[in-house]
């Protein structure tokens, strides 16, 4: 990968346009090469028209995988992504909606068997995080906002999805370096992280029994739509520095954690966390 670091830009909106970054991110790698590991398996990506969850419908596509893309009100994003799957040969649904809403999460159970008939994989992918350097100008609005889309949504959604799930099925959070570690002004971000990883845990431990397993991925700072979005240019011209490497992450390099965690190649890991994140050393 590139050690450049990207221009300084920024979008008004969250959780941001991935056509309208520069340069636009990588999510896959042409040397990436599918092996049927998830093969007819049927996956619901949250957030996964751009960024880290466009890469995770496209390698499952390479592997096999029909892809579920909910999104928030990213149509052309969403749409150049279901292309990609499909261009791999594999089948896509798109749905437009708020997965803060529970009646949404439930509305996108009920489509996906409706259009695919089963459901393998959840990935609670969608997110987004507000720049703030003191606690007390965070407004109450958003800090509920926050904490709906990020970590209330995966209640519901899981929730939904759960009856229709079965052995060797798999739930995939991404959680985030910032749960491990904090960060001063994504106060309200990290703390719905650090939730992130109290639910996989309990979770997983919850569906043992059952043969479902529950992990997550912690990217550390990751070149996606959400960092325009989030940040002034000048925070955008250096992120990625903070971490030893140097440089932000593709989400091409976290999409195949993905794939594993999904993949009977994982079938003695559950309640556990992938820390990708430029070489931050944490104590986990």
């Amino acid at each position: 990968m590139s050690d450049q670091q990207q221009p300084p830009q920024h979008q008004d909106k969250q959780p941001g346009d991935e056509h309208a970054m520069h340069p636009e991110p990588e999510y896959i790698r042409a040397s990436y090469r599918g092996a049927d590991k998830l093969l007819d398996k049927v996956a619901i990506i949250t957030g996964g028209d751009s960024g880290i969850g466009r890469s995770v419908a496209v390698h499952y596509a390479r592997e096999g995988a029909d892809s579920v893309i909910v999104h928030l009100k990213e149509t052309q994003d969403a749409e150049e992504t279901k292309r990609l799957v499909e261009a791999e040969g594999r089948r896509c649904l798109v749905l437009k909606g708020d997965v803060a809403a529970p009646a949404f999460c439930r509305e996108i159970v009920k489509r996906t068997l409706d259009h695919f008939g089963k459901i393998n994989i959840v990935i609670n992918n969608a997110a987004e995080q507000y720049d703030w350097d003191d606690i007390t100008d965070i407004p109450d609005d958003q800090l509920l906002r926050t904490f709906q889309t990020n970590i209330f949504s995966h209640f519901y959604l899981t929730k939904s999805a759960l009856p229709h799930l079965s052995k060797g099925d798999t739930i995939i959070a991404t959680s985030s370096i910032n749960a491990f570690k904090g960060n001063d002004t994504l106060i309200d971000y990290s703390a719905t992280k650090g939730a992130i990883q109290g639910l996989v845990r309990s979770l997983a431990m919850s569906l043992m029994d059952r043969g479902i397993r529950v992990n997550a991925v912690a990217p550390g700072p990751v070149w996606t739509p959400l960092i325009p979005a989030s940040f002034d240019e000048d925070k955008v011209a250096s992120f990625g520095d903070q971490v030893p490497m140097k440089r932000a992450g593709q989400p091409s390099e976290m999409g195949p954690a993905y794939v594993y965690l999904a993949c009977e190649e994982s079938s003695y890991m559950s309640g556990q966390t992938l820390h990708l994140n430029g070489g931050v050393i944490l104590n986990t």
